[in-house]
């Protein structure tokens, strides 16, 4: 009589299950550690601004983040968002902070990797172009970053301000210390009187209580900042495993806080591990727009 043997059907051993897990945790590496965290995502944004001047109407800031050269962001994946960003022609870009990595263990120590950054950002094509420090670059020597970066034609913005100016309108772009490693001057960077609204650049994002509670805080429209890399692995239902310090609260996207807009820029760096998961590099494109 025919029939079907129970000993016959197949059965997942342990060691079957064990090379399988092991198998499938092999392509998540491989797929976290060499192609998400080169998928570039190009993230639009429109910041409306109350007090905004209409020459300034449709101007384009492209934001740039926690780059972290050399560590685990190569210099050919640097090269590639600084053609994407060129690609956008905005009217200006700001990059906010972290451009090398504080114990990096990697064959370019912090010297060689912040002036190899800088020269790469130096082929940005846009002629406004502003940085603010992070806390890697304080760690491993804010004079070098700032040399770096000023040498190469990139002014740096500590606890300062300069005006934007377009048809005899302007605005105001500020920049703070590093607020995780120092105690940023906010009465410095932000102007007392600014005849235009503010965009204040601000490593960590989570300093934006500490802004909004400073009598010149209330000056401030709009806050930009990077630091958190969005988590870096973002897991379904979870969200970010983890989060640094000053970037816990706040940890990517765009909040409204009372009268002042926060972003939050993922980066296009990682720290720690070489992977991203649900969380890809980003370059932001925000047009300003009158509320």
């Amino acid at each position: 009589m025919s029939g079907v043997n129970p000993d016959s059907s197949p059965r997942i051993t342990r060691r079957h299950f064990l090379v399988g897990a092991g198998a499938a945790a092999a392509g998540l590496a491989l797929y976290s550690g060499e192609i998400a965290r080169h998928e570039l995502d190009l993230v639009p944004r429109t910041l409306a601004i109350s007090n905004l001047p209409s020459a300034f109407n449709g101007f384009r800031i492209a934001q740039i983040s926690d780059i972290h050269l050399d560590e685990f962001t190569e210099p050919f994946f640097l090269e590639r968002v600084v053609r994407h960003v060129n690609a956008l022609a905005a009217d200006m870009v700001v990059l906010t902070g972290d451009f090398v990595t504080h114990g990096s263990l990697t064959f370019m120590n912090g010297q060689s990797a912040a002036h190899r950054c800088a020269e790469i950002l130096s082929t940005l094509t846009c002629p406004l172009r502003f940085a603010c420090l992070g806390n890697h670059d304080v760690a491993v020597s804010a004079p070098l970053v700032i040399n770096a970066l000023t040498s190469n034609g990139i002014p740096v913005l500590v606890d300062e301000h300069v005006p934007i100016e377009r048809n005899g309108s302007r605005f105001w772009l500020a920049g703070v210390n590093d607020p995780g490693t120092t105690n940023p001057r906010l009465d410095l960077a932000v102007p007392p009187q600014p005849d235009g609204p503010v965009i204040l650049m601000a490593h960590e994002p989570d300093y934006a209580n500490t802004v909004r509670k400073h009598p010149r805080g209330q000056l401030v429209d709009v806050m930009l900042s990077g630091h958190t890399h969005g988590g870096q692995i973002r897991l379904p239902f979870l969200g970010a495993l983890v989060l640094p310090p000053m970037g816990r609260i706040y940890a990517e996207g765009l909040f409204h806080l009372g009268n002042m807009q926060l972003y939050v820029n993922r980066g296009i760096g990682a720290v720690g591990i070489p992977f991203r998961l649900n969380c890809p590099p980003e370059i932001t494109i925000f047009t300003l727009q009158s509320a």
